[in-house]
């Protein structure tokens, strides 16, 4: 079946478009315009059980589904997505708001996901070994966890979604997707390239719903449902890990981030910059491993500060999908919003705008890249995550009291280290309380690498071996022979 031009925005339930159970729809809306995109099906506790039942009947067969066959369908879902490149990007721009070249960026990177693990379904390696005392035979197996519910973000609607949705088949599980309010036609067209690629009824089901505490709570319920796999905020993940510990799901969590930034005095300073511009405006900076506190050696720091502003200041800000455009808007209002106050409170309390500071003109919801130095250890900015265009700058002294700030926050996903000093650099690093670290590089994010974090940011990984083992039950046999 080739992939339609028409937008899809109903449910997909075992591999059927249907509307929700009592009729409901919500707007999805441009946030560069402000005007409504489409009208999507509202998911209700009653479609959620739908989806349930069809993911719960589908999964002995697609566990007990050759690893290659599998792999080959999951390879397939990689051409297809690689081919719709294009049509992926547009859409992206239009629910998210990012430039199009960021949202070609995204696809590329979600493609990449169906093809790691279409390699990576193959590799579900047990091991045997001899028990020393008893001399009976260890058989160790990884079957496949079961249903699994996978929540992904706005910020990478695609990515998000094969970040999990890969790995979780590979696995042999079958899964359902609720994806997030302001960007779900990019997981409904993800459904149609699922469907095209061979995956069977009912092993990816498709939920948009604006009833996300009710329709998640009435899937951990269900005994068949064995993981849930959530990208968000700390906050929403707490709740959620709340909820999973009544029912002995297993939980894995990708959460918020803080990230700091260092730059180090022997630092290659133009490296430096373009490496902040990397961390900081990937997305706009509504990423979770965006940079959020910069921290740059007094000896440096006007020199960094005087650039980087400057870098920031020429970026173009407007309609993603305008030609040369490097800033889109926030995703909605109330994002702008928590953006605009951060910066206000900080200037409240000192800090100074180098560039930008303030919102631009609508419609849309856009805020000028921005730049603050002298910011106060009070300021709101270092303690949250921004998730927004704006870069807050403090200046350090010694190497102890980089990492002693890098490592004063409740979050631990990245953080970002430049130095030319290899042995500083790996020092620090292992010294930082975070579960990835860019040493020299603004970029961390690769299928083939862990990706996760510790503290308050999370549980498990995703990418990596680590990825496909988030969706495997390890079970021993004992045996003699």
């Amino acid at each position: 079946m080739a992939t339609s031009n028409r937008l899809q925005t109903q449910l997909y339930i075992n591999a059927k478009w249907c509307e929700s159970s009592d009729a409901g729809r919500f707007d999805v809306v441009d946030p560069a315009t402000e005007q409504v995109l489409a009208s999507v099906a509202n998911a209700t506790s009653a479609d959620a059980a739908a989806a349930v039942d069809a993911a719960g009947g589908a999964l002995a067969g697609w566990a007990a589904l050759a690893p290659r066959n599998r792999g080959e369908i999951l390879r397939k879902a990689f051409e297809l997505l690689d081919m719709q490149k294009e049509r992926f990007a547009e859409l992206i721009t239009r629910e998210n708001g990012k430039p199009l070249a960021d949202s070609r960026a995204e696809v590329g990177y979600a493609a990449e996901f169906f093809r790691w693990y279409s390699e990576e379904a193959v590799r579900n390696i047990g091991q045997v070994s001899r028990a020393p005392s008893s001399g009976a035979r260890i058989l160790v197996q990884h079957k496949p966890a079961g249903v699994a519910v996978l929540i992904t973000p706005w910020n990478f609607p695609v990515a998000m979604g094969t970040r999990k949705i890969a790995p979780a088949l590979a696995a042999g599980c079958t899964v359902i997707v609720k994806p997030a309010s302001e960007t779900p036609l990019t997981m409904l067209l993800l459904a149609e390239i699922l469907q095209e690629a061979g995956v069977p009824a009912g092993v990816v089901n498709v939920l948009p719903s604006r009833r996300s505490a009710a329709i998640v709570g009435s899937m951990l319920k269900d005994p068949r449902v064995r993981v849930v796999s959530f990208t968000g905020s700390t906050e929403t993940g707490r709740a959620l890990l709340g909820e999973a510990a009544k029912f002995v799901v297993n939980p894995r969590m990708e959460l918020g981030g803080n990230a700091p930034f260092l730059v180090f005095e022997d630092a290659d300073l133009e490296a430096a910059v373009a490496g902040a511009m990397t961390a900081k405006m990937r997305n706009m900076g509504e990423a979770c491993t965006a940079a959020n506190r910069i921290y740059v050696h007094e000896s440096i720091h006007d020199a960094f500060v005087t650039r980087f502003g400057a870098a920031m200041g020429a970026l173009k800000v407007g309609n993603g999908l305008t030609a040369g455009v490097a800033v889109g808007p926030m995703v909605n209002r109330g994002a702008l919003e928590k953006v605009e106050s951060l910066v206000e409170e900080a200037r409240g309390r000192g800090a100074r705008a180098v560039t930008g500071g303030h919102r631009l003109p609508g419609p849309g919801y856009f805020y000028a890249p921005t730049v603050l130095d002298e910011v106060p250890d009070s300021a709101a900015c270092l303690g949250e995550e921004i998730f927004g265009p704006v870069a807050p700058v403090q200046r350090f002294h010694t190497e102890a009291e980089a990492i002693q700030r890098a490592n004063q926050s409740e979050y631990g996903l990245v953080a970002y280290v430049y130095t030319r000093d290899l042995s500083r650099g790996l020092r620090v690093s292992e010294q930082i309380d975070a579960g990835m670290v860019g040493l020299n590089r603004g970029l961390v994010s690769d299928p083939a690498a862990p990706f996760g974090g510790v503290k308050q940011s999370g549980l498990g990984r995703e990418g990596a071996h680590e990825g496909l083992m988030e969706f495997l039950e390890t079970q021993y046999i004992s045996v003699g022979w």
